[in-house]
């Protein structure tokens, strides 16, 4: 896509120096953090006080090693993570104590971070896009990548939170943190070109946002480390890699990676946005009235479907995690209310339940998780959901949300009193793709019918020329048929065709043509799905003259109900299945073993496996 730039163009306008960003009480602040909530100061003393009783966990030059000879990602990185995850704790537990009761773990946690050899983890370890990664770091070049960004950030923020009870135990603390960020991050971020940082019309993802909120909130925390100029060309350079960011977004301001991802994306993006606007007095604000920011920060609220749960495709979880202080932030500074009260009320349910910081996207950000704590009072005191309406007027019937389109990347929603649907009518070319076009997910009375089942733990072949050898990655272990044997294809080329939308008062569809996103299938292969919203029924119809298996992914197992040729019936959950047109060949139970997807599913999940018996395959759920 051609780049249009609405970022850089404000940038290049802005001729002074950007100030330092203050966002959060220091630890200083005694009117602030001695009148937190008081369950929140409970929970934050509880958790420093659990890291303090523990150890750092050792990493060694193997451990960094093995991702390179044996493809395991996750046993470095779990350690390289509680590392970050147990400093966060410790440095809010000790601004809420303000005693010094968790410092010296908090020095251990800053000269450990400072003594790595690297910030980089192993499968990022290399210079070039999609170039084979070093099997260990070069100390003397560093690799800007989400979590080296990331690490610099942190020990900003601890600076920030602390610096004057941290500069009492010893000067050198910060000058160490301070020596390590310029060497590391700021002035490669300058001096080098990393990819994520954009170059025109090459496509970007998640990296680009999420690294330059960290590098902005590195670079513009009170420091003395860079000059005018430096801190202007930063800002340049932030702006232009944003606006490479933007250009693979349809004006829709869907995220092709999913809910999940919107939270290193669309909120990385505001991050950026509100740090820049900080700096330079509100420079930037307008760009909050650009439609595909709104539509962006929007994103989520749509593909939630009930609950934790969300419409998820590709390498997306179900469970995308819980909303909270940056979506209302972003809601708020976008004039979205109901993006505001989505988040409010996910961010109370979460309070009550003593969950708030469990979020693993604000985890390991100390900055994120310091602005959870900061939201609490504004966000707990906003008038949420039906609480705005008086105690005396009758509560409106809660009206059904429209149908919605996101042409960018071809997802359509339609939601009825009883059911939830999603369906992909996009290609196989998104970012973290699977190859799902085609497929759809459905929900009733918002509990899992047919399902997308995610991702398995990530490993070297995750992101590797055998992606596709993985099971979950491949349209049989997706709701689609195989065609003569054959299973869809990755690349933006492998896309449905001829897709049109449809609605009347009772009932909306989605119909295309999904031969185009397989090789060398020359009969088209259509595929129609139907939400009767007034008679609560979801209609699936096939047609095609070739060979085909059907595929179909259950949350619940399935009970055959009754079999013949030409018609069979099911029970899925609460769900009243009748097919016709195929014969069900096997009901296969899919173990749930990954430590991931264990996550997102509480059992086993379930695939049904059908022979079509004539050009014409019907499915109804009721």
């Amino acid at each position: 896509m051609s780049i249009t730039k609405i970022i850089e163009p404000l940038a290049l306008r802005y001729f002074h120096s950007p100030e330092f960003y203050t966002p959060l009480p220091c630890s200083e602040d005694r009117n602030y953090w001695d009148h937190l909530d008081k369950k929140m100061k409970n929970q934050l003393i509880a958790e420093g006080t659990i890291a303090l009783r523990s150890d750092y966990p050792n990493i060694t030059a193997s451990d960094f090693m093995n991702f390179t000879l044996t493809g395991n990602r996750i046993d470095y990185e779990n350690r390289y993570f509680e590392r970050r995850h147990m400093l966060n704790k410790l440095v809010l537990a000790e601004c809420v104590t303000h005693n010094d009761t968790f410092l010296s773990k908090i020095a251990d946690g800053i000269w450990l971070l400072c003594e790595e050899s690297s910030w980089v983890l192993p499968a990022h370890n290399s210079y070039v896009r999609n170039e084979a990664q070093l099997i260990l770091p070069d100390v003397s070049r560093p690799v800007l990548d989400l979590f080296a960004c990331e690490t610099g950030a942190q020990l900003s923020m601890v600076k920030y939170l602390l610096q004057k009870q941290l500069d009492r135990l010893s000067p050198l603390i910060c000058q160490r943190i301070d020596h390590e960020v310029k060497k590391r991050i700021l002035l490669p971020y300058i001096q080098q070109h990393f990819w994520w940082m954009g170059n025109e019309e090459e496509p970007m993802c998640n990296w680009t946002p999420w690294c330059t909120q960290n590098i902005l909130l590195t670079a513009f925390l009170p420091n003395n480390l860079l000059s005018g100029d430096q801190k202007q060309d930063i800002l340049k350079k932030a702006a232009y890699s944003l606006d490479c960011f933007l250009k693979d977004y349809g004006e829709d301001g869907c995220c092709d990676e999913g809910a999940q991802y919107y939270r290193h994306a669309g909120l990385c993006l505001y991050a950026c946005l509100e740090i820049m606007n900080a700096v330079t007095h509100d420079h930037f604000s307008s760009l909050y009235e650009n439609s595909k920011i709104k539509n962006m920060a929007a994103y989520v609220y749509h593909m939630h479907v009930v609950g934790p749960c969300y419409f998820n495709f590709a390498d997306c979880s179900p469970m995308a995690g819980s909303s909270g202080a940056r979506e209302y932030l972003f809601g708020k500074a976008t004039k979205q209310d109901f993006l505001m009260d989505f988040a409010a009320e996910d961010y109370f349910a979460s309070y009550c339940a003593g969950t708030l910081l469990e979020d693993e996207s604000q985890a390991l950000n100390l900055y994120f998780r310091s602005q959870t704590v900061y939201m609490l009072d504004e966000i707990l005191s906003y008038p949420r959901g039906i609480s705005k309406a008086s105690p005396t007027e009758a509560i409106p019937p809660k009206k059904l949300p429209p149908d919605l389109y996101y042409q960018s990347v071809g997802i359509w929603i339609s939601k009825s009193n009883i059911f939830q649907l999603a369906v992909k009518a996009g290609s196989n070319g998104d970012s973290h793709n699977h190859n799902d076009t085609g497929s759809f997910i459905l929900y009733k009375n918002g509990k899992p019918i047919f399902i997308d089942i995610g991702v398995e733990t990530y490993t070297k072949k995750t992101f590797s020329p055998n992606r596709y050898d993985i099971w979950t990655m491949q349209s049989c272990y997706h709701n689609l048929p195989v065609i003569n044997g054959k299973d869809q294809s990755a690349g933006k080329e492998y896309a449905a065709s001829q897709i049109s939308l449809g609605s009347t008062d009772e009932e909306s569809w989605i119909k295309m043509d999904l031969s185009t996103a397989y090789q060398q299938i020359d009969n088209p292969y259509i595929r129609k799905i139907i939400l009767n919203k007034e008679a609560e029924t979801v209609t699936l119809m096939d047609a095609s003259n070739d060979s085909v298996i059907l595929n179909f992914i259950t949350y619940s197992s399935p009970v055959i109900t009754n079999t013949g040729a030409a018609s069979n019936a099911l029970t899925i959950g609460d769900a009243f299945v009748s097919c016709e047109g195929a014969t069900i060949l096997a009901v296969e139970t899919l173990p749930i073993t990954d430590p991931r997807l264990m996550k997102a599913w509480d059992h086993d999940l379930y695939r049904i496996r059908m022979k079509s018996d004539t050009s014409h395959f019907t499915m109804k759920v009721t």
